[in-house]
C-alpha cells in the first residue's frame, strides 16, 4: 500500500473516531446553539430550532448529559446556548455548571425555546435561530453533526460558502473489503495505537459503567444473568450496557463512528471483549479494531449519517467480520460473515435514539456472531438469496441503497407515528 493511500486511511479514521459525550444528535444541536450564542452580545431571549424529521426522532427520547435528566430538543438547544463550550466540539456540554444549568431550566420554564419541523430531503439538517432582543443569529447544519454550512447575523452571512454540498476531507472511495484488510494487515501499530487506546479506554469504561445496573432496564446485567455464560453472551452484554448508559444520559465520553456513539460502541466493544476472553495478542486486537472501524465507515458511507436503517446492524456486522479477521479467517470467510449477517437482519428500523437501541445492538451482535460461526465452518448463503449479490461488496452497496433511498418513505412514516399523540 503506497504512502498516499495509507495516509487517506489514517485521515478517515482520525475524522470519524472522535469523542462525544451523550447522543450525538442532541449534542449537535447544543454545539450549533453554542456557536450561535457566541455571536450575541447578551444572553438569548428566544431560540427557535428548525429540525428535519430524523433530527426530531433522534433527540426526543434520550437524556442529555450534565442536564440533571433533561430530555428533548428544547433542552439540548438551551443547554448549549447557556452552558456549552464550542471549543470542546462533541463534548460541548462538558462545560455545564450548576449555575448555567439553572439558567437553562429557568429559560425552559419561560418557554423561551420552540421547535419547528424542517421539511428537508437531507436527513441530518437543522437550523438554530437565536436572539438577545437586539441581534439575531442563524446557524445552519447539514449532512454531519458539526458541519455548519452558514452563520447569518442580522441578515448578513458571516460564515459559509455559496452552493455548499456535503464534504469530507478524507477520500472514502478507497474503501472496500480488500483494501481495508490490506491496511489493517500492514499499518504500523504505533501509527494507530493512540487512537485505538483511546477507543478501548472510553468505550469499555462506559460499558463497565452500564453494567453497574443504574441505567434503563439494566439490559447488560439481564443478559449476563439470563443467558448461558460464554464469550457471545459477554459481547452482547457489554455492548448493550454501554449503549444503555449513553442513551440514559451518562456523562462519560464515547468514541463514535460515522457520527454515532452507538455505532462506535457496537463496532468496538464486541471485538475488545472477544479478544480479551480468547487471549488474542494485543497487536491482532488493534488490527481487528482498525478493520471493524473502517468496515463500519464503508457501510455507512452508502447509507448516510441518519436514515430509517438501524446503524447497529452495520456496526455489529463489521465487528463480527472483524472477529473472523482476528482469528485468521480468509477474505472469503470475512465476506461470508458479512453476507450471512446481511441475509438475516437488514430490516431493523431506526425509530430514534433511545435506551432500546441497546437491545438492537445485542440482537445485531448475536446475529453477527452466528454469521461468523457459519462462515468459519464453510457455510454461507448463496448469491441471490434475497438481496444478496454475487460479491459481498455489491451486497453492501445494495443494502446501503435500501437504507438511503428505498426507506425514505418508511422514515417519514416512522417520524409521523412518533409525533402522533394518543387519540389523534
Amino acid at each position: 500500500m503506497n504512502a498516499q493511500i495509507k495516509q487517506e486511511f489514517l485521515n478517515i479514521l482520525t475524522e470519524e473516531l472522535v469523542p462525544a459525550m451523550g447522543c450525538t444528535e442532541p449534542i449537535a444541536l447544543a454545539y450549533a446553539s453554542c456557536r450561535g450564542r457566541q455571536e450575541l452580545k447578551g444572553e438569548p431571549t428566544e431560540i427557535i430550532a428548525l429540525c428535519s424529521g430524523n433530527m426530531i426522532k433522534n433527540v426526543r427520547c434520550v437524556s442529555i448529559p450534565n442536564s440533571g435528566g433533561l430530555i428533548g430538543i428544547e433542552a439540548a438547544v438551551a443547554l448549549g446556548a447557556f452552558g456549552g463550550d464550542c471549543s470542546r466540539n462533541m463534548e460541548v456540554l462538558e462545560a455545564v455548571t450548576p449555575e448555567t444549568l439553572k439558567k437553562t431550566k429557568d429559560f425552559l420554564k419561560k418557554k423561551g425555546c420552540r421547535v419547528e419541523y424542517l421539511d428537508s430531503e437531507i436527513p441530518l439538517h437543522f437550523i438554530i435561530r437565536l436572539t438577545d432582543g437586539t441581534d439575531t443569529v442563524q446557524v445552519e447544519v447539514r449532512y454531519s453533526h458539526m458541519n455548519i454550512v452558514s452563520i447569518i447575523k442580522n441578515g448578513k452571512k458571516i460564515f459559509g460558502e455559496e452552493g455548499y454540498t456535503e464534504h469530507t476531507s478524507a477520500d472514502r472511495s478507497i474503501l472496500n473489503i480488500e483494501s481495508i484488510k490490506e491496511f489493517a494487515d500492514t499499518i504500523d501499530i504505533d501509527e494507530i495505537r493512540p487512537l485505538f487506546e483511546r477507543q478501548i479506554r472510553c468505550n469499555m469504561d462506559i460499558a463497565y459503567e452500564g453494567m453497574s445496573g443504574k441505567y434503563g432496564l439494566n439490559i447488560g446485567k439481564t443478559i449476563r444473568a439470563a443467558y448461558a455464560d460464554g464469550v457471545v453472551t459477554r459481547m452482547k452484554a457489554y455492548a448493550a450496557a454501554a449503549s444503555e448508559a449513553r442513551m440514559s444520559g451518562c456523562d462519560m465520553p464515547v468514541i463514535i463512528n460515522s457520527g454515532s456513539g452507538n455505532q462506535g460502541i457496537a463496532s468496538s466493544v464486541p471485538v475488545i471483549v472477544y479478544a480479551r476472553e480468547k487471549d488474542i495478542p494485543q497487536e491482532q486486537m488493534y488490527r481487528a479494531l482498525v478493520f471493524s472501524a473502517l468496515l463500519t465507515i464503508h457501510q455507512k458511507d452508502y447509507i448516510g449519517k441518519l436514515s430509517a436503517f438501524c446503524g447497529a446492524v452495520s456496526a455489529s456486522c463489521a465487528a463480527c467480520a472483524a472477529v473472523t479477521y482476528m482469528v485468521g479467517g480468509t477474505v472469503e470467510q470475512i465476506k461470508a460473515t458479512i453476507d450471512n449477517t446481511l441475509a438475516n437482519i437488514p430490516g431493523i428500523i431506526c425509530d430514534g435514539a433511545k435506551i432500546s437501541c441497546a437491545a438492537k445492538i445485542a440482537t445485531s451482535v448475536d446475529a453477527g456472531m452466528m454469521a461468523h460461526f457459519l462462515a468459519m465452518n464453510g457455510k454461507a448463503y448463496e448469491a441471490f438469496t434475497g438481496i444478496l449479490k454475487e460479491e459481498a461488496e455489491e451486497t453492501i452497496s445494495c443494502v446501503g441503497y435500501i437504507g438511503k433511498i428505498g426507506m425514505r418513505e418508511t422514515d417519514k412514516e416512522i417520524v409521523k407515528m412518533m409525533l402522533t399523540k394518543k387519540g389523534e
